[in-house]
């Protein structure tokens, strides 16, 4: 898993542009996103905070896969 890298505002542009490549992004964030969780959920750490990001986490992971199923509904329709 690389690591991650801010997205651009060329890419923002290219994503409000582009149906096929804004779930690209969408995807290849949350696949980063998920990653992250699973290390986090690995490591043994200050129990508070992580089950705090945890919880921060899935929340992001699971408002992005509603975002790539919607822009999978419009990649099609396109």
């Amino acid at each position: 898993m690389s690591p991650f890298a801010p997205v651009t505002e060329a890419e923002l542009a290219r994503a409000r542009e582009e149906p096929a490549f804004r779930q690209e992004l969408l995807t290849r964030n949350l696949e980063v996103l998920l990653g992250r969780l699973q290390k986090e959920r690995q490591a043994t750490r200050n129990a508070d905070a992580s089950i705090k990001q945890m919880r921060e986490g899935v929340t992001l992971a699971v408002r992005l896969a509603e975002l790539i199923q919607t822009a999978a509904g419009t990649v099609g329709g396109s």
